[in-house]
């Protein structure tokens, strides 16, 4: 995110902080790999900028969104951190997770990251150039995505919301690991900063809590697809779905743990 915003004399030192804990694929789990969640969060970012905000600016932020995943496939051909780097990052004894990290060390996982980060965003730039040129997008009724309202319950900026919705369906609705979830990983990340200037740890127990809350509200399930039964089809797909009060159970315990927390 920081690499996208910086070649766009953008820089959004909050944010961009509170992306950590979404690396290794939240809190190092294997899910979608973090560069994908900044990657994400920088184009709504540019969208916000280009779009302004509203269900248009978050339609737009999605879009864009469906593209990144699209690229990161072809390009990579997983978008999941645990398939790319061929490490379990979540094995139940923390010997077993030493273990894994000597691996990834050894095959020199960390150097294959920082290119994969070096290659990748000139794909995000071409993304955001097409997908948020002024070509004019449909955009559905309000609530546009899962994770801008999660944004808007907790009084985030109207910025925040249109970066979040690029969450939305397991990022760009690709039916992988809850975007509600990833939205409020960062969301707790740039709260914990802005109102006591802590950094956000990978080992904060207030990260377990809210991951337990999640998965109470979610019946033990981490991927969207397998939450809502289907992968969406499209935006208005989406936002049908949210109408209907679809996840309104996941995003009010997201929200009220957050409070809490």
């Amino acid at each position: 995110m920081s690499v996208v915003d910086a070649s766009f004399d953008y820089p959004l030192q909050l944010e961009e902080g509170a992306t950590a804990s979404l690396a290794g694929g939240i809190f190092q789990s294997g899910y979608q790999c973090g560069m994908l969640w900044g990657a994400a969060l920088a184009v709504g970012a540019q969208s916000y900028r280009l779009c302004g905000s509203g269900p248009q600016a978050e339609t737009a932020a999605v879009a864009a969104s469906q593209r990144l995943v699209e690229s990161f496939r072809d390009c990579h051909k997983y978008i999941n951190c645990e398939d790319i780097t061929e490490v379990d990052w979540k094995p139940a004894a923390q010997q077993d997770l030493m273990t894994q990290v000597f691996k990834f060390f050894i095959k020199g996982g960390p150097i294959g990251c920082l290119r994969m980060a070096a290659g990748y965003a000139p794909h995000v730039y071409d993304i955001i150039d097409n997908a948020l040129s002024g070509e004019h997008i449909e955009a559905p009724a309000h609530p546009v995505s899962c994770t801008a309202m999660l944004a808007e319950k907790m009084g985030f900026s109207e910025k925040h919301r249109v970066m979040a919705a690029t969450l939305a369906g397991g990022i760009g609705l690709s039916g992988e690991a809850c975007g509600a979830l990833g939205a409020a990983i960062w969301i707790m990340g740039m709260k914990s900063s802005a109102e006591g200037g802590a950094k956000f740890e990978f080992q904060d127990p207030r990260g377990d809590e809210l991951i337990e809350r999640f998965l109470k509200s979610s019946d033990y399930d981490f991927e969207c697809s397998e939450i809502v039964g289907r992968k969406f089809a499209d935006i208005n797909d989406h936002a049908a779905y949210l109408r209907d009060g679809g996840c309104s159970g996941i995003i009010e315990g997201m929200a009220a743990q957050l409070s809490a927390g």
